[in-house]
């Protein structure tokens, strides 16, 4: 399985794309199901910045974690974790790490000029799961492969968490919604649409909330758990203020957009 990485994960991410895709179609939220620019340009983003990370840092991450195991690095196998053990401990910690690592995203100035990418998205349907910045995602990728040192993460492990991540950022950000009493129970252990939603709100206080991925634990633990949105999901308001006009969303805009400057202050009661 670990010999065929890369064929797996696209595959597996293409078979969500396509589920999210017929579910946003047949069930929609807030959109008609269409497809539209804005969605090619989101997922032009993952094209462009995958072809980067490929060119800039030869080490992967399911490589990088055979390396680890076979010098004995990290935590996990310090404390005698073997197996089963081992590989659940390490997908809660890589977890644990993109929980705080997003909101450091959300915290520091620089990194939120490219994490902003994401957040400018007009419109909340799965393509948004996929439009990050290159430069996000390749820091996110040298982050990544420092944990997986620090806890001596398994490569199946890393091989798990890596298609939970792509996938996972498919469904959470997907424009439908499941039954109520059902997405009520699910989120107690997993981040659902409903959910994340809250986090894409040009509102600050909402913003800054509901950071984690997959587990929804994190945000509870660590008080940044917002149940819902102040407006109806249906009628919340997507995106951020200075981000909205079409030609923000082409897709060579939204590759130069962290070089720009809002047109207002970029972090009062609204973020920019």
């Amino acid at each position: 399985m670990l010999a065929h990485e890369g064929p797996l994960r696209l595959g597996i991410f293409l078979a969500v794309l396509g589920l999210m895709l017929l579910l946003q179609w047949g069930f929609p939220l807030r959109g008609d199901g269409r497809w539209s620019r804005r969605q090619l340009n989101n997922l032009g983003m993952v094209v462009v910045g995958t072809l980067v990370i490929r060119l800039v840092l030869p080490v992967l991450a399911v490589s990088w974690a055979l390396d680890v195991s076979e010098q004995g690095w990290g935590l996990l196998p310090a404390i005698g974790l073997d197996g089963l053990p081992h590989v659940l401990a390490a997908i809660v910690l890589l977890d644990l790490a993109i929980y705080w690592q997003h909101r450091l995203f959300h915290h520091l100035p620089w990194l939120w000029r490219l994490h902003r990418v994401h957040h400018s998205d007009t419109a909340f349907d799965t393509t948004t799961g996929a439009r990050f910045h290159p430069l996000e995602l390749l820091l996110s990728l040298l982050i990544k492969l420092a944990v997986i040192a620090m806890i001596g993460a398994p490569a199946l492990a890393v091989l798990v968490f890596e298609v939970l991540l792509s996938s996972g950022a498919l469904f959470t950000h997907a424009d439908f919604a499941l039954p109520r009493r059902f997405d009520r129970w699910l989120r107690w252990l997993l981040v659902t649409p409903s959910m994340h939603r809250v986090h894409h709100s040009p509102q600050r206080h909402e913003t800054d909330s509901n950071f984690g991925f997959h587990l929804s634990c994190w945000d509870r633990l660590f008080g940044s758990y917002r149940d819902s949105p102040q407006r109806p999901e249906a009628e919340m308001t997507i995106g951020l203020e200075h981000w909205r006009d079409a030609n923000a969303q082409r897709l060579i805009a939204l590759l130069g957009q962290p070089l720009q400057e809002p047109a207002a202050p970029a972090r009062n009661d609204d973020h920019a």
